[in-house]
């Protein structure tokens, strides 16, 4: 069972999140929180193994919560939900290790979707998100390409992965199309991670896109 916590500062909201989520198969809403401040607390006697964390909330938000989550409980993953409008807000929150976004006005039944990536793949990647990523890498052309350093070299089989991984595939997918064992795959994607210096794979994703590896159009 996938033990989730939700922090939005809505009630409404999260109750009608939590009953959402507690209809997913697998998934069990443990804690509710209305900002970061309050979550901190609650994980001093509670365990997660995925926080729904919106961006926009009183007393610690979700940058300042991102970054507390990611030192202080490395493994609970994080899925931004949020409203499309705030893309520069978003962007921001991926660079700190979210593991996914997903939009307040999106589907209900996508929700499930996104749970579910999260848990095998460990991050969510679809359309909403490598929108918000093409318009950051082109307006604001963080790190360019000679940042990359001669210590970093992505070999062409791992960006074969990488640009799978973009079109949503699991490792056992990705595995079936190169004809390779998911062993294989999942030891990639760890060097990678590694080599880059990524909390996740949308750390990686945003490593390559930055450096000149993957063009945005590619994604």
């Amino acid at each position: 069972m996938l033990r989730i916590g939700l922090v939005d500062d809505h009630r409404l909201f999260r109750k009608s999140l939590a009953l959402l989520i507690d209809s997913i198969e697998g998934a069990e809403v443990v804690l509710q929180a209305g900002n970061g401040k309050d979550l901190c607390e609650e994980l001093e006697s509670t365990s997660l193994d995925l926080v729904l964390l919106d961006i926009q909330m009183p007393e610690m938000d979700g940058f300042e919560t991102c970054k507390l989550l990611r030192k202080n409980y490395p493994d609970i993953k994080i899925l931004i939900i949020s409203q499309l409008t705030t893309k520069e807000s978003i962007y921001k929150v991926m660079e700190l290790g979210a593991n996914g976004f997903f939009s307040k006005d999106a589907e209900p039944e996508k929700l499930e979707k996104a749970i579910q990536s999260i848990k095998e793949k460990e991050y969510f990647f679809d359309d909403d998100l490598a929108s918000v990523i093409r318009e950051a890498i082109l307006w604001e052309k963080r790190m360019p390409a000679s940042r990359l350093t001669a210590a970093v070299s992505i070999s062409h089989r791992e960006m074969e992965i990488i640009r799978l991984a973009c079109k949503e595939l699991s490792s056992g997918e990705i595995a079936d199309k190169l004809c390779i064992n998911v062993r294989t795959v999942e030891t990639h994607r760890k060097r990678i991670m590694e080599k880059t210096n990524s909390k996740n794979f949308i750390g990686v994703i945003l490593f390559v896109l930055r450096n000149g590896l993957l063009l945005v159009e590619e994604i």
